[in-house]
């Protein structure tokens, strides 16, 4: 069973409606167990603070630094598992290097269950710089790795899961994909996967200031039931829906990587529990606002060695946890 009934395809010149009326954490239902998953890529970046961004033979001094294997993938299954509190699967592909290998330690430690299509090829990598106001640049080096219908990994079990979020892929494995009972995926799949693999997604979510992750209308045949252009600090656009603001932020904007696939993230689960759009764009909002309070795309170790699981749980007491 897909989203079909519960929101009607629609096309995506379509007139905006009244605005979505975001719910506050604290409102929203817990989320019923669930199995997700996703399919996509990783990358290793280099993740650096600077007072402003360079310019031009200028030399700029970092005053933070950290490394995580991201990317979009990684970084829509790390929040789904935060969700959930428990392994969420992940399938990707990783270059047989020592980079490859350090970052599916780091994924399996972040509650990623692994799927690894390894190659023999250098895993890519990345460098994002954040300046004083959250704003970043990211450069990446290398050949996106990913995952294919070919490889052998258990596809099958996809069939299982009420949800799957797809970044990268072939057009047969987004095929595969689609045995799930929501389907959503990011234009960074890239137009002539989603036109080859000719399946309906349940939702296409994606950044609306980014060139690299615009559609032309009518491009996709099915079209998605549901497609969310996200604007940053302006909320964003859901078709059918309308409008949508972006929730008060908690806490001081450190960092903007990472914040979109964490809204997908929250979209996808709050679509796989049989929410309404409101609902599910409102946990996506929490989770985006969420990532962006510290640098890099997942929180920083509990002190207390506990677990970080539970920070973007609806079902959490204390709202204030978000950051």
């Amino acid at each position: 069973m897909n989203l079909e009934g519960l929101l009607p395809i629609c096309p995506m010149d379509a007139a905006p409606s009244a605005p979505l009326q975001l719910w506050p954490l604290e409102a929203l239902p817990s989320l019923p167990p669930l199995r997700l998953a996703v399919v996509g890529h990783v990358e290793w970046v280099s993740l650096v603070a600077v007072e402003q961004l360079p310019q031009p033979g200028t030399i700029s001094q970092g005053s933070a630094f950290r490394e995580e294997p991201a990317g979009g993938g990684a970084v829509v299954a790390a929040c789904l598992a935060r969700l959930l509190g428990q392994p969420v699967p992940f399938f990707t592909a990783l270059g047989r290097d020592p980079i490859g290998q350090q970052a599916a330690e780091r994924l399996q430690a972040l509650g990623l269950a692994l799927h690894v299509a390894w190659r023999e090829a250098p895993t890519r990598r990345g460098l994002s710089l954040v300046d004083g106001q959250g704003d970043r640049a990211i450069t990446v080096i290398g050949e996106r790795l990913s995952p294919t219908a070919a490889d052998p990994l258990p596809w099958g079990e996809l069939a299982s899961c009420d949800g799957v979020f797809v970044t990268a892929c072939d057009a047969p494995g987004l095929r595969a994909c689609r045995q799930a009972r929501v389907l959503a995926a990011t234009p960074r799949l890239r137009l002539p996967v989603l036109q080859q693999a000719g399946v309906p997604l349940d939702a296409l979510i994606g950044s609306g200031l980014d060139p690299g992750e615009a559609l032309p209308d009518g491009a996709l045949q099915p079209p998605p039931r549901l497609r969310i252009a996200t604007e940053g600090a302006a909320g964003g656009l859901a078709t059918p829906g309308g409008r949508f603001a972006a929730p008060r932020l908690m806490a001081p904007v450190i960092d903007s990587y990472g914040c979109g696939d964490s809204f997908a993230a929250g979209v996808t689960a709050g679509l796989a529990a049989g929410w309404s759009l409101e609902q599910a764009i409102s946990l996506g909002c929490h989770c985006g606002a969420a990532c962006a309070t510290h640098l890099g795309p997942y929180p920083p170790e509990p002190a207390d060695g506990g677990q970080a699981a539970e920070q973007l749980n609806p079902s959490a007491d204390a709202p204030a946890e978000l950051g």
